[in-house]
This record gives C-alpha cells, sequence and structure tokens, in this order.
C-alpha cells in the first residue's frame, strides 16, 4: 500500500524571527505539492542533543534529578545534553556531557538511533546510546544554568521506575526504553 507520490514541501519564503542562544526561530512559507500556500509556518532550530543510559562498572544506572522550569517540576532524567558545534563526534559529544554532568568517564559506548521531539516544528534530532563501564574520574563541571543532583539506581531499581512512568521528558523515555531493549531487559510484544 506504498505510495510513490512526493509529499515534499517547497519552501518559498523564511526569515527569523528570533535568533538567540537557546532560542532560534524562524518563520516559513512553504507551498504543498497540491499548491496550497501554508504560511506562516514556525520552525524551532536547535543543536543537536545525546543522551545515554549510562551504567558504572559496578553495574549501577546513572540517574538525574533535576528542577525544570517550564513544567515547574523537579524530575529525574538520564545525562545528556547538546551536541557543540566544536565536538567531532556524537560519541565524543555524549562522552563530554556525561564527564561534565556526573564526572564519570566510560570505557564504550553502543549507539542505540535517533528520535525527535517534534519534527513538525524542530530541526534538531537526541542520538542515544548506551555507555558501559562507567568511573567516577572527576568532579562535575555543570553550564550556569546547571543543577542537577546524580542518583546511582540498580537496573531493577530503573525497570521499576521505568514502570512507574517516573520518566516524563519523553526523549529520555524513548532513550531508556531502546537501552533497556539492547540489553534484553524490555521485550515488547
Amino acid at each position: 500500500m506504498n505510495s510513490n507520490r512526493d509529499l515534499t514541501w517547497q519552501l518559498s519564503e523564511s526569515h527569523y524571527l528570533l535568533k538567540d542562544t537557546w532560542a532560534t526561530i524562524r518563520v516559513d512559507t512553504c507551498i504543498k505539492p497540491d499548491g496550497h500556500v501554508i504560511t506562516p509556518y514556525y520552525v524551532y532550530e536547535f543543536p543537536d542533543w545525546v543522551t545515554a543510559l549510562a551504567l558504572t562498572q559496578d553495574g549501577k544506572v546513572i540517574l538525574e534529578k533535576q528542577y525544570r522550569h517550564a513544567l515547574g517540576v523537579t524530575m529525574y532524567e538520564i545525562p545528556g545534553g547538546c551536541v557543540d558545534k566544536s565536538d567531532p563526534s556524537l560519541e565524543y559529544a555524549i562522552a563530554r556531557e556525561l564527564r561534565e554532568e556526573t564526572g564519570y568517564v566510560f570505557e564504550k559506548f553502543h549507539y542505540l538511533g535517533k528520535t525527535s521531539a517534534n519534527p513538525s516544528t524542530n530541526t534538531n534530532l537526541m542520538h542515544m546510546f548506551v555507555a558501559y563501564n562507567g568511573v567516577q574520574s572527576a568532579e562535575q563541571e555543570l553550564d550556569a544554568g546547571e543543577d542537577l543532583e546524580v542518583l546511582l539506581v540498580t537496573m531493577d531499581e530503573l525497570l521499576a521506575m521505568f514502570k512507574r512512568g517516573d520518566f516524563v521528558q519523553s526523549m529520555h523515555v524513548t532513550a531508556i526504553c531502546y537501552g533497556l531493549m539492547h540489553l534484553g531487559k524490555l521485550q515488547l510484544g
């Protein structure tokens, strides 16, 4: 039941409404294949992100607890952050983020794939990893806007938290799900 019809929109016009460190908003005028004009169409430009289900040498899972102002709640998440322009690779970016946020360094990484927070409006992707054999080697090096607690939980505790719905950040839920499937801890079907 696949169709070969091209559904791609043509970009007719584009300009920036806002360009700032953490918010870049573009306004596009697009033409659908049937000729219908869509305007304004708002696009939010973000850098790509990385996140990891991070495992310590003794098999614990590293979680973070931090306040998220937009929702006004403190929540559990897995470590991660923005891919910097100076990062030579995605693996370098997640290793850097893990070191900065948790103080842990890791022996190896397994790439799980990518996901999008909202492909209808956001330009970026979240790249997901499992990080293996983490050892704490330094103190946290948090950015000015970061304030988080690092928590170590067992795999059983993580599974219980996951099943209870303790994780709200959708891309982290996705990364945890893929990570658990990769590790053989979660079966679908």
